[in-house]
């Protein structure tokens, strides 16, 4: 260990006293980590923050006085603090990064056989991801799909391909928005465990235009439908006479994920080619771009989200330094520049 490396500062908010010290005592183990404070609401969570100046925060979602949540939208615009959010599988943790979490992981679940080892873990791993992200309060200027009606239409055989990791969610959330009903059938990485990518989905297809649902293997991808990895499943495309199909298969990890980005866009450029357009978005590492840069060798258009509104640029900038990025594009101008590069296709 590099003794002159600054470690981590984390504040550590849990209501529950006996999971609140068990989680500061086994993240402090990892030599980069020091749990500066405890708190077991928000209101004595606001108070070690300005006391104690941490660069990391985890949060439980559930709590007294105050819930995770509310304490996100009134923390996160005075004071942007990364924060990964703690809580058991449910829908609130996209209400929590809508809010402005960078990321979140689940509580140990004997019913899952999720062991507090595994937790710690992850968490450990989030932690150190967070205290490089940018936090920012989310805009709202994303060109809606409105904004895009009339166009024009679906190409034949086009097919968009994204990747995502860490700050992904919310990314994907406003490039979905933006998509109108005809846009071409759309496949995603977004790297998540299983449960969630359903739910994901689920949230997704309840608020934009387009259909979006969980893939399982046979899916057609079609216009106006985006197909979402499913949880601990690689997802590849396969070419049907003159359309797509997907398959979703368990297997060993690529670039320390499953599903993994590398694996949807290499089918891509193998089955579409020049018929595509690969996208790469925030994320810590560097899954998705080799295959970027074999899509860019296949003839399809690349696109990198850019490091100002990344909320890890690893992913992009990996890509980007390997040539695989034509053009890197701010989030908020993604949905129109996607559908500038579909409208112009013959």
């Amino acid at each position: 260990m590099n003794n002159n490396k600054r470690k981590i500062r984390v504040l550590v908010v849990d209501d529950s006293i006996v999971f609140r010290e068990t989680l500061a005592r086994q993240i402090s183990q990892d030599p980069l980590i020091e749990v500066v404070a405890t708190a077991s609401d928000p209101y004595i969570a606001r108070d070690k923050i300005l006391e104690f100046e941490p660069d990391v925060m985890t949060l439980d979602v559930e709590m007294p006085r105050m819930s995770g949540i509310e304490f996100l939208k009134k923390l996160i615009p005075q004071y942007p603090i990364p924060v990964v959010v703690v809580s058991a599988v449910s829908q609130s943790v996209f209400d929590a990064l809508k809010a402005g979490a960078v990321d979140f992981v689940t509580k140990p679940d004997p019913l899952n056989g999720r062991g507090v080892e595994a937790f710690i873990s992850e968490l450990i791993v989030k932690i150190k991801i967070a205290s490089t992200a940018k936090v920012a309060t989310p805009k709202g200027n994303v060109i809606t799909s409105s904004n895009n009606q009339g166009a024009g239409l679906a190409k034949q055989n086009c097919i968009i391909a994204i990747g995502a990791s860490t700050g992904g969610t919310e990314a994907i959330d406003r490039i979905l928005k933006g998509f109108p009903a005809n846009m071409p059938g759309t496949v995603i990485v977004q790297h998540m465990p299983p449960v969630f990518t359903g739910l994901f989905a689920a949230r997704l297809n309840s608020s934009c235009i387009v259909e979006v649902k969980e893939a399982k293997t046979g899916d057609m991808v079609l216009p106006g439908r985006v197909l979402i990895a499913p949880g601990d499943h690689h997802m590849r495309i396969k070419k049907v006479n003159t359309n797509y199909m997907v398959e979703c298969f368990r297997g060993e990890k690529v670039n320390g994920h499953c599903p993994a980005v590398d694996v949807l866009f290499h089918s891509v450029a193998e089955h579409a080619g020049k018929n595509a357009i690969g996208v790469i978005l925030t994320g810590m590492g560097n899954d998705g771009a080799n295959g970027l840069l074999a899509l860019r060798k296949s003839g399809a258009n690349t696109l990198g989200q850019d490091e100002r509104s990344s909320v890890v640029y690893g992913m992009p900038k990996a890509a980007f330094t390997i040539g695989a990025v034509q053009e890197q594009v701010p989030l908020d101008l993604m949905p129109r520049k996607i559908y500038a590069l579909v409208n112009n296709r013959r």
